[in-house]
């Protein structure tokens, strides 16, 4: 009943709409089921609070029309490959059962996200070993690609997000706490300057030149992916 096309595990609720929102809007639109698990509910976070970042990951959801989101409440900034913490992973995969996992950057400025990209990797892995024993059945997705978040990592596709670039604008700004807001008395972050919308602008600008696009998302994949026909190609 639950399974999906996509599902995109993330170490923060906001880190799938930052790199990849483009991407799940155009899922969506082509009669694709996404589900989104957030691994943390980012309250060490400088600005808002859990709470807070709970509501805005609901409106985000309904703003790219995904089917299913939940969050599994590891601690934020403490969480670790734990043998409790691979189990669940591994029954959210199994319980999708996706035929593709988005997860976050191997190499990025938050130490949690390179930490979840591996953990989330090893769990696609073990998803489809029956002898580990979960409350659903085993499952291993067809593959797990990477995207790409604050630090600049070399794609190895971009995907055409031209026609979703303005929705997702729209989707991170369900954010609130995190992003612009004229009326915050928090403090400032990285990300939370007017600019930084300007920022994921250029960045999906400099992702769609790659390949001819106005704009782009793009991924790393996790091994070298085939390709049936090199003449259909962008």
């Amino acid at each position: 009943m639950n399974k999906v096309d996509l599902l995109v595990i993330s170490a923060h609720p906001d880190d799938a709409e930052i790199s990849a929102a483009g991407t799940i809007l155009k899922a969506v639109k082509e009669g694709k089921r996404v589900a989104l698990v957030d691994l943390t509910q980012g309250e060490r976070g400088t600005r808002g609070s859990s709470e807070l970042r709970m509501v805005e990951a609901q409106k985000a959801s309904e703003v790219m029309g995904i089917h299913y989101r939940e969050n599994l409440e590891f601690a934020d900034c403490f969480f670790t490959d734990s043998p409790e913490n691979k189990m669940r992973v591994i029954d959210a995969i199994r319980k999708y059962r996706p035929e593709i996992v988005f997860t976050n950057s191997l190499r990025d400025r938050h130490p949690d996200h390179a930490r979840a990209a591996m953990l989330v990797a090893d769990c696609c892995f073990y998803a489809g070993l029956p002898k580990i024993e979960t409350a659903h059945q085993a499952w291993r997705p067809r593959t797990v690609y990477h995207f790409n978040q604050d630090y600049y990592n070399r794609p190895d596709f971009v995907v055409d997000i031209t026609d979703h670039m303005e929705k997702k604008i729209e989707t991170l700004k369900s954010f609130s706490s995190q992003f612009f807001d004229p009326n915050s008395q928090e403090p400032k972050t990285p990300i939370s300057g007017e600019d930084f919308f300007d920022f994921i602008k250029g960045r999906a600008m400099d992702f769609g030149r790659y390949a001819g696009y106005q704009y782009g998302e793009g991924f790393i994949a996790s091994r070298p992916m085939g390709m049936r026909d090199i003449f259909n190609l962008d």
